[in-house]
C-alpha cells in the first residue's frame, strides 16, 4: 500500500463548495471534487460523439478503477473486483450463494449488529425462509461508553451455529468502531463467511483486505469513494468463485469482447468476480469519475484523511460534552464519522433545521446527530456547527 507520513492539509481548493456553506456531512453524499467533475463534463462530451467506438472500449473502461480501488484495500488481485449499483446488489450476491457454502445447515444463524442500514438487513430475509436460517440481531447497549461491550457481545454471539457474518468498519449512524481483525478470526474458527459493508468507512479510513480477508467487501461509491450514485465496488474472495450471479449479462461470458461472436452463445463465464458485475458495467460517464475521485483519494491516504479528521473536531468534543452531549470514547469511535447523542430534553430534527438555518448541513439518526467531516471541511466550518448546536441545547 502507498503511504505518506506528511499531515494532510485543508483540500477546500479541490472542491467547487459554495464558501458560506458548512457541508459536515459526507456519510450521506460526498461532493465532487473539482477533478471528478472535469472528469464527468469530459465523458459526457464523448458520448455526443461516439464515432470511433469499438468493443475494447466496453470492457477497458472499468480496468482502472478496479485497479485503483484495489490499491485503495491492498487488494493483490483486481480481477476479484466487481462493478456494481448499490450495496443491495452486492449483498445479493451473498444471499443468493450462501446455499453454496460448505457446511450450510438449517438451524444456523446470520448475524447482524443492531440498527444495521437497511440493505444489510433486508438481503437475508428470502434465503432465511429458503434455507431455514435465523437472523440474530447484537444489541447495542444503552449507555455510553457503547464501543468495547458491544464488540464483546458480537465475538460472543459468533459460534458453531454462525453461517455467515455481516459486520462495518464502523456503524453507519454513530461511528461506533468494530474490530473486523477480530471478527474475521473468529469467523474463520468456526466456518462462518465475513461480508463487509464498507461503505461508511473505506476510503476514510485505512481498510487492509489482506489482513482481514472478508469473503466479500461491499461499498457504495457515492459517500466517502466520492464518486457518482448508482455505482459501487465489490471485493469476492474465493468462495464464490464459480458462484451464481445475479443477472446474466453477457458481458460476463468468456470470449463477449468479440463482437462478432456474440451469437455463438457461450456457456463459461470469465474468471473471478466478473460474473457479478452489473449489466452495462462499462459507465462510460460513470468510470472517469470514480476513477479521478478513486486516484484523489489514493492521493490524500485514507490514514491521513481519518487523521485530518480527528485533529478537525479535537477541540469540539469537548464542547459538546461539557452542554451534555454524549460521544463514543477515542478507541472506539471513527473520526470521520462521529455520533452525538443529544441530551434527552433536545429534538434532534429541530436542532438539524436549526442547523440547515444556519447553512451548516448535517445528519438525524435516531437520538443522535450524525457529522462527517472530510478533507474540504475546515476549523470555520466546525465553529459553525458548534455555536449554532450548542445555542440550541
Amino acid at each position: 500500500m502507498i503511504t505518506q507520513n506528511h499531515q494532510l492539509t485543508g483540500q477546500k481548493e479541490k472542491f467547487s463548495l459554495p464558501a458560506h456553506l458548512h457541508y459536515i456531512n459526507c456519510a450521506t453524499r460526498g461532493p465532487f471534487s473539482r477533478a471528478a467533475e472535469q472528469a464527468g463534463i469530459e465523458a459526457i462530451r464523448r458520448q455526443t460523439n461516439p464515432f470511433g467506438l469499438t468493443a475494447a472500449h466496453f470492457f477497458e473502461q472499468p480496468t482502472p478503477v478496479r485497479q485503483l480501488f484495489s490499491r485503495l484495500i491492498n487488494n493483490p488481485d483486481p480481477d476479484r473486483i466487481a462493478i456494481i449499483p448499490s450495496v443491495s446488489y452486492g449483498m445479493g450476491v451473498v444471499a443468493r450463494n450462501l446455499h453454496r457454502k460448505p457446511g450450510i445447515a438449517r438451524g444456523q444463524e446470520i448475524i447482524l449488529l443492531d440498527a444495521e442500514f437497511p440493505s444489510d438487513v433486508y438481503a437475508w430475509d428470502r434465503v432465511c425462509a429458503e434455507l431455514g436460517l435465523t437472523v440474530r440481531t447484537v444489541p447495542m447497549p444503552t449507555k455510553l461508553p457503547r464501543g468495547a461491550v458491544w464488540n464483546d457481545r458480537l465475538l460472543e454471539a459468533i459460534g458453531p451455529q454462525t453461517a455467515l457474518v455481516v459486520a462495518p468498519p464502523t456503524h453507519w449512524m454513530y461511528g461506533i468502531r468494530v474490530d473486523l481483525e477480530a471478527v474475521a478470526r473468529r469467523a474463520r474458527e468456526v466456518g462462518a463467511w465475513l461480508a463487509i459493508d464498507g461503505t461508511q468507512a473505506v476510503g476514510a479510513m485505512p481498510f487492509d483486505l489482506e489482513t482481514i480477508q472478508p469473503d466479500a467487501l461491499i461499498c457504495a461509491g457515492y459517500k466517502w469513494l466520492m464518486g457518482p450514485y448508482s455505482t459501487g465496488l465489490a471485493y469476492y474472495g474465493e468462495a464464490f468463485d464459480d458462484g451464481v450471479p445475479l443477472e446474466e449479462s453477457w458481458m460476463a461470458r468468456l470470449e463477449s469482447d468479440q463482437f462478432h461472436k456474440l451469437s455463438e452463445y457461450q456457456p463459461a463465464y470469465r474468471p473471478k468476480a466478473y460474473r457479478y458485475n452489473v449489466g452495462e458495467q462499462s459507465h462510460f460517464i460513470h468510470m472517469p469519475m470514480l476513477e479521478a475521485a478513486l486516484t484523489q483519494l489514493l492521493d490524500w491516504q485514507p490514514a491521513r484523511i481519518e487523521q485530518y479528521g480527528r485533529d478537525l473536531m479535537a477541540e469540539a468534543i469537548p464542547q459538546l460534552q461539557a452542554v451534555g452531549c454524549g460521544v463514543e470514547e477515542t478507541n472506539w469511535r471513527t473520526h470521520h464519522l462521529l455520533g452525538i447523542w443529544l441530551p434527552d430534553s433536545a429534538d434532534p430534527i429541530g436542532i438539524q433545521q436549526a442547523l440547515l438555518a444556519n447553512n451548516v448541513s448535517i445528519s438525524v439518526r435516531g437520538r443522535a446527530i450524525r457529522v462527517a467531516p472530510h478533507v474540504y471541511n475546515d476549523a470555520n466550518d466546525v465553529a459553525v456547527f458548534v455555536d449554532t448546536l450548542v445555542r440550541q441545547l
